[in-house]
């Protein structure tokens, strides 16, 4: 790719940028959130069409009109945000747009069997081709992206953030997956957030700032972290979590007790005080996202309570919970956290309407107001509040999602993955908000795939595995070693 050029009404997205990728190698494509990754891979896919530019396919120019211009050539892609269709079963899934038929008739029994193969390649023989995709954990849908771009028999492979919703052991089959693929020639694109990642799995780096290359063909072991970070950000950033002011503890203000729903969890009780983080480590599959759910209301309960300020929350109510003052960052934004087609304005105050209304009419200007100083303070970009939200980056919807609850005020806050997706700056930014909020009096719970991340936000911490708390005590008394000794275990000896 050569100086591909990339614009939208009002933005470039891409203003000139540089890519080549080798056979059998793991080319990691690295930026900020709104640097144009996300852009540059469409364009690869053949789902946007560049203004400017080349893209060269072994040795000759060609032109990617649609996605199966891209596919016909030999290039799949793996979407950070899952365009699976929730109505289908796996197997349909794999091969939806390259069905396995003859003379005109659906061979099911053949793309079940294909299926089966494909998931026991990346070692999940437990996912049945004949369940239903939405049925599926995020983790586990993930898999099924996975299956559905190896059943392309591509020679490139684009993974955006393949890692985001895997656990530690899921990784490193997925890590197994790419070196196998390598082996056999294929080429992965591979953009991650995590750079530990980088340094196991890639060979050369590709990084973008706004917009275009600053950086492109760098060996991997050859560049300092320091040098990769400085190239995506423009400045030296420390990966570090914000000081603990180590100030006194409010009162209780969400008491959880003996929370259970069958199949998912059981006997889950902890309190959060004010100015309190407290954070749930465990493996993808845990319980810990369903916790979150049913204290939010999001699902209903079989059995314990929830209690904010000492008033019990009514059960499977989502609009009890947020006039409580509760409100929930979910894992899946898209699909749980956003209205992709409305507004950034929108999609911020959605939960404090009533604020801007007088006399039931909407005052649209304090609106966009309180809207606008909200992207200002968490620098959400592109700028500009009435632009569609399925405009801006993933990490900048997250940050859409966090500045709808800041404006809500909201009295207990549920972060679940809180950065995933999210670039190393932002990371740091979203860090010390979710300081600044505990040190402001709220109640925050935060979920993350990532122990050191937990362990490093939180004031206390609950070790969750199959479903039950293991194990709970001040961040300071554990380590990553120590969460997963318990995990494995199954309690907290």
């Amino acid at each position: 790719m050569t100086a591909i050029v990339k614009r939208f009404p009002g933005v470039v997205a891409l203003g000139g940028v540089d890519l080549d990728v080798r056979p059998g190698e793991v080319h990691c494509l690295l930026g900020q959130n709104g640097a144009g990754k996300s852009t540059l891979i469409k364009v690869l896919a053949g789902v946007h069409q560049q203004n400017e530019g080349t893209i060269t396919w072994e040795g000759r120019e060609v032109t990617l009109g649609d996605p199966q211009a891209a596919i016909d050539l030999g290039i799949a892609a793996m979407y950070q945000e899952l365009d699976l269709v929730e109505g289908l079963t796996v197997a349909e899934n794999i091969f939806l747009g390259n069905e396995k038929a003859r003379y005109g008739f659906s061979q099911r029994a053949a793309a079940a069997a294909e299926t089966e193969k494909l998931l026991a390649r990346l070692g999940h023989q437990e996912i049945s081709p004949h369940r239903e995709v939405g049925s599926l954990s995020a983790a586990g849908q993930q898999i099924v992206s996975m299956a559905r771009a190896l059943s392309r028999d591509a020679r490139l492979i684009i993974m955006d953030e393949p890692s985001a919703v895997l656990d530690s052991g899921e990784v490193e089959q997925l890590f197994r997956v790419v070196r196998d693929l390598t082996d056999q020639g294929v080429a992965i694109v591979y953009i991650s957030h995590r750079l530990e990642e980088i340094r196991e799995i890639g060979d050369r780096v590709t990084v973008l700032k706004d917009g275009r290359t600053v950086a492109t063909g760098l060996a991997v072991e050859d560049t300092p972290t320091s040098e990769i970070i400085r190239l995506m950000t423009g400045r030296e950033i420390e990966y570090v979590f914000p000081d603990r002011t180590g100030e006194a503890l409010g009162d209780v203000v969400l008491r959880v007790e003996d929370l259970r729903r069958d199949d998912e969890f059981r006997g889950v009780s902890f309190e959060v005080r004010a100015g309190e983080v407290v954070g749930l480590a465990g493996l993808v599959g845990a319980g810990r996202s369903e916790i979150l759910e049913t204290i939010y209301g999001a699902r209903r309960s079989d059995g314990g309570t929830v209690s904010v300020d000492g008033k019990t929350l009514r059960r499977g109510s989502v609009n009890a919970a947020v006039d409580a003052g509760v409100g929930l960052c979910p894992e899946e934004r898209k699909s749980q956290g956003l209205v992709l087609e409305d507004t950034v304005t929108r999609n911020i105050t959605m939960a404090s309407l009533g604020r801007f209304a007088r006399s039931g009419v909407l005052d649209q200007g304090a609106e966009r107001r309180a809207a606008l100083e909200q992207t200002e303070a968490l620098d959400v970009r592109p700028t500009g509040v009435d632009r569609a939200i399925n405009t801006l980056s993933g990490g900048n919807q997250q940050k859409v999602v966090l500045a709808r609850w800041l404006l809500r005020q909201c009295r207990v806050l549920l972060l679940d993955e809180p950065t995933r997706g999210v670039d190393i700056g932002a990371r740091s930014e979203i860090y010390a908000l979710v300081r600044q909020l505990a040190d402001d009096g709220v109640a925050v719970v935060v979920v993350s795939s990532e122990i050191e991340e937990v362990l490093g936000l939180s004031d206390r911490v609950l070790v969750i595995g199959e479903g039950a708390v293991l194990g709970q005590g001040t961040a300071d008394e554990f380590d990553e070693h120590r969460v997963l000794d318990i995990i494995m275990r199954g309690d907290a000896a």
